[in-house]
């Protein structure tokens, strides 16, 4: 089957929204991008929807010398996500995937001061949360999200992505209530193969979204 491409994340956060219309203007859904490449999809989702919009930061463990190839994925609150099969196949040391996490965990941390600084975070007890990404691949830092959400006894998680393999959105109900993907392509390859324009999106960007939202805008 052939998949049209998105424009930019912003058309793909406003398709992806109408996907989500039966959540939309309830008092008890939370809208959480993932930075950074996530927050403008969904800034147009928790706008569409009259959601409140915040930020989850997870960082992806690259295998050391193919770091687009994740090995596990980290998330707030000492969450980790680890694909035990992939490191035994790559004969990956423990040492080794200890000082990947240290170096991730740290940039984590500087995101969440540049993001958030002493923001508290929602409380999301018995809420609807919608996990927004640009996309998923493997679906290792969206698993890590999902655990992170989890522990905040929430009503329900949905994960929603523009984009994303079959067999990625079926892992993903594991752990998640409803995955929500506009495009499943097969073959997959890259998330970025699916926007016309997929230009990095900078901290800046980012903060200026979460400003934009939170007035209001």
């Amino acid at each position: 089957m052939e998949f049209e491409r998105f424009k930019d994340r912003y058309e793909a956060g406003r398709e992806l929204a109408r996907s989500l219309s039966r959540y939309a203007h309830r008092p008890d859904v939370w809208v959480l991008g993932l930075p950074r490449g996530g927050v403008p999809v969904a800034y147009e989702v928790a706008r569409a929807l009259g959601a409140p919009l915040d930020v989850l930061i997870v960082r992806k463990l690259g295998v050391p010398g193919h770091e687009e190839l994740a090995m596990g994925a980290i998330a707030p609150a000492g969450v980790r996500v680890v694909n035990q099969e992939l490191l035994e196949q790559l004969e990956i040391e423990p040492q080794r995937l200890e000082q990947v996490e240290r170096r991730e965990r740290a940039e984590l941390e500087r995101r969440q001061q540049a993001y958030r600084g002493k923001r508290p975070f929602p409380d999301l007890s018995g809420k609807i949360v919608i996990l927004v990404d640009d996309g998923l691949a493997t679906g290792a830092s969206m698993r890590a999200a999902v655990l992170a959400v989890r522990a905040m006894n929430p009503a329900r998680i949905v994960v929603a992505v523009p984009v994303a393999p079959p067999d990625t959105c079926e892992a993903l109900l594991e752990v998640a209530d409803e995955v929500k993907a506009l495009r499943q392509p097969e073959p997959f390859r890259a998330v970025g193969l699916w926007y016309e324009q997929f230009p990095q999106t900078s901290d800046e960007e980012v903060q200026d979204l979460l400003r934009r939202s939170q007035g209001g805008q």
